[in-house]
């Protein structure tokens, strides 16, 4: 038998419920971008939930290097 990881989770359950509220404001159209523009694009949707949850100082893993 191969040994098994500890399952650790990547993200917390907190980040990943902002992130559900952000799609959930997406999908009504109610998410907005700097204040002003509708977000149209579901990556975008997400990247804005996830950095709502950095923000929150929940756990998430850090930006990859470009």
């Amino acid at each position: 038998m191969a040994a098994r990881k500890s399952a650790s989770r990547k993200y917390s359950r907190k980040a990943q419920s902002k992130v559900g509220k952000v799609m959930r404001e997406y999908k009504h159209g109610k998410l907005k971008s700097g204040g002003k523009r509708k977000v149209k694009s579901r990556k975008q949707a997400i990247a804005i939930g996830i950095s709502e949850a950095r923000r929150s100082g929940t756990k998430v893993p850090r930006k990859k290097a470009a």
